[in-house]
């Protein structure tokens, strides 16, 4: 059992640096994220990282599993039931914690129906840097994230050929549920930092992790 994060004293040490890299399992070729984030990020800012800089757009419900033991958003209630593991609250727990070492390793899952699995490796460890203390930094990645709802990895490999295909039957409805063009290719580097930064340190809110991720989208433009 991991114990909850306790609040830290003003003249507490500063926390080391982490690189972490962020893997989508099953989809090829690799979607992935490096990313360098305060080694006393809570989860629940980690979870906010990973939606802005992947391209989520937190519409559905997610955990970290480390081992056997579950993290999340308590108001999911992912516990409620009799015979359910009990759940540690997300805010309370921070990468240090589950993650002491280089080359630990946790699981994100996001969207419990298309089940979207990602590895987050600790890749390296580095002294603290006071300029980076309270920021994410997105330093490398690949690939876009598969559009939510299009039905996990194999519906996301029907919707590559699909769109490929313009002579495909549901080419034209495939692009109309789209709403916009999709590159699965495509990566921003610089977009990806320049919404981190919007990023609220150390709790991001439900409700401004989606104004920044409308922002990102373009929604509402």
């Amino acid at each position: 059992m991991i114990a909850p994060a306790k609040g830290r004293s003003k003249a507490a040490s500063p926390a080391p640096l982490y690189h972490l890299e962020v893997v989508l399992n099953h989809v090829k070729p690799q979607v992935h994220r490096r990313l360098q984030v305060p080694g006393n990020a809570n989860l629940g800012w980690l979870h906010a990282v990973i939606q802005v800089t992947m391209g989520w757009t937190n519409s559905h419900l997610h955990q970290f599993c480390d081992g056997e033991q579950i993290i999340s958003d308590p108001a999911f209630e992912l516990d409620e039931f009799e015979d359910s593991p009990p759940v540690l609250d997300e805010r309370k727990v921070t990468l240090m914690q589950v993650a002491p070492r280089e080359r630990d390793e946790l699981l994100y899952q996001y969207d419990f129906g298309d089940s979207w699995e990602h590895r987050v490796v600790v890749v390296k460890i580095l002294d603290p840097d006071a300029a980076a203390a309270k920021v994410a930094l997105c330093l490398d990645g690949a690939r876009a994230c598969p559009p939510d709802d299009c039905g996990g990895v194999w519906g996301y490999e029907d919707l590559l050929k699909i769109i490929r295909n313009p002579r495909h039957k549901e080419h034209k409805t495939m692009l109309e549920w789209l709403g916009r063009p999709f590159d699965p290719e495509a990566f921003d580097l610089n977009k990806a930092n320049t919404f981190l930064r919007k990023l609220k340190w150390p709790h991001v809110t439900e409700g401004q992790l989606a104004a920044v991720l409308m922002q990102r989208d373009g929604v509402g433009k």
